[in-house]
Formats: structure tokens, sequence, C-alpha cells
């Protein structure tokens, strides 16, 4: 009963494993994407930010390092060798201590983010411009075009914030960010217009901000019900996953004492 109790518990952590090596692709192509992504709002944070750049590494590095853990522990759970069984285990106990320490600091740091990306933003429209002066700014503002013709919305808190841009203000013209547009369901979602446009029906000669054809509201209130409505979920997954790891540490010792008992038990008495 014994014996195919811990073949059971074998196969079991081999399996368990094999999933664990899958969630590391994921993470490590999940860290790629962040840093290789030049099309959503993803980009202007990851370009201008240095606290999101360095957390794209540090997934890269959870996942290469979960991958090889799961690895480590698929070889070590099949074969049952010892020693593998124990580097595995302190993998993932490092990995479960890093997760919860990344989680205590953006808990921490919430409020410091969001006024770092209020800041950011307000850069990037502020210093728009219709011909960009280096590939950098013309990538923030591709990003930033992306966003609010995808989200729907305009500016940071509202449209108004376009109104400190330097190229509209000393524009005689009535012009508008073109990618804040607001757009029909008939109408291609998937083109993003680009710098700015002019008020075709303008009722004078005079500049109005109230008759710009664009989204009245503000990007960070739509950024803000998302991570409300993801936020159970992301939780949901982040306690799902150190379920699984305490799981997988005490599967490990099971394991490892089942084996250091085994050997025990073969060495011959005199």
């Amino acid at each position: 009963m014994g014996a195919a109790c811990i073949k059971v518990t074998k196969y079991f952590l081999f399996l368990f494993n094999l999933l664990f090596f899958i969630l590391g692709a994921v993470i490590l192509g999940f860290g790629v994407w962040i840093i290789a992504d030049k099309s959503s709002f993803v980009s202007v944070l990851q370009t201008s930010s240095s606290s999101l750049q360095v957390g794209a590494y540090v997934f890269i590095g959870v996942g290469a390092i979960t991958m090889l853990m799961g690895l480590l522990g698929c070889i070590g759970a099949v074969n049952e060798v010892r020693c593998l069984l124990g580097l595995y285990f302190v993998f993932l106990l490092l990995i479960l201590i890093a997760q919860v320490t990344v989680g205590v600091l953006f808990y921490f740091n919430a409020g410091k983010l969001k006024q770092e990306v209020g800041s950011m933003v307000m850069d990037i429209i502020q210093n728009y411009k219709t011909n960009a002066s280096s590939s950098r700014e013309e990538r923030l503002q591709e990003a930033w075009d992306y966003v609010q013709a995808q989200v729907k919305c305009c500016g940071w808190a509202s449209f108004y914030n376009w109104t400190d841009n330097l190229e509209l203000r000393n524009s005689t013209e009535n012009i508008y960010p073109c990618s804040c547009e607001k757009t029909g369901e008939e109408d291609n979602q998937y083109i993003v217009k680009k710098g700015f446009c002019k008020v075709s029906n303008s009722s004078s000669d005079a500049i109005f901000h109230e008759e710009w054809p664009v989204y009245p509201e503000g990007c960070m209130k739509k950024v803000q019900m998302w991570l409300q409505e993801n936020l159970g979920i992301l939780l949901g997954v982040c306690v799902g996953v150190a379920v699984i790891e305490l799981l997988g540490l005490f599967l490990s010792i099971c394991l490892c004492r089942h084996i250091h008992s085994e050997d025990y038990s073969k060495v011959p008495k005199y």
C-alpha cells in the first residue's frame, strides 16, 4: 500500500512539474512580450518607466528559472534522484518568496506607480508632434495613439489635457488629436489615426475645444475600470499559483524522505 502511494505521488509530482514547465514558458513569453511590444500602452510604460523594464526582465528570469525547476522536478521525480528533488525544493521556495516580495512591494508602491504613469502620459501629450524628433518619441506617440483609439478615450483625466499640447496651442486652426476621434461600429477599429485633424464643421473661425469630435472621457478612468474588473481574476490566479507551489513543496519533501528511508533500509546490517 505504501509503495503504491509513493508511486502515485511520484507520477503526480511529474505531472505537476510538467505544468510548471509550461507555466515557466508562459511567464518567459510574457516578459519578452513586454520588452518587444511597441503598439500598446505597455510600450508607453516600458519605454518611460524603469520599474516596468526591470519587472519585464524579472518575468524573463522567473520564467527561465521556473522552466529549469520544472525540468529538474520531472527528472528527479521519475528517477527518484534526491539531489534534483532538493534543488527543485530550493528553487520553488525561492520563487514563492520572490512572488510574495513582489506582491508586497507592488501593494505599497501602487500610489507612486499611478502618479508616475500620470506624469509620464501628460509629458507625452504635451510634447506630441506631427513629426516626432526621435524614434523613441515616435514609438511613444504611436503607442499612445493606439491606446486612445482602442480604449476609446482622450487625454489622461479628460480630453482637455490636450489643450496643453505645444503644437496645438500654437496652431491658428481648430485642430484635435486624430486618435481621439469618435468612430462608429461600422468603422475599421484596427486603423489608428495619427497626428492632428482639423475640425471640419466649425461654427466660426475661433477655436472651440468643445467642438472637437472626440471622446470626452479620459483614459485614466478606463484604465482604473479595467484594473478593478481584472483585479479579482489576477488575485485568484496568484493565490492558485501559491497553493500549487506549496503543494509542490510538500510532495517533493514526501518523496525525498521516502527515497532517504528506502536507501537506508537497503544498507546491509551485520
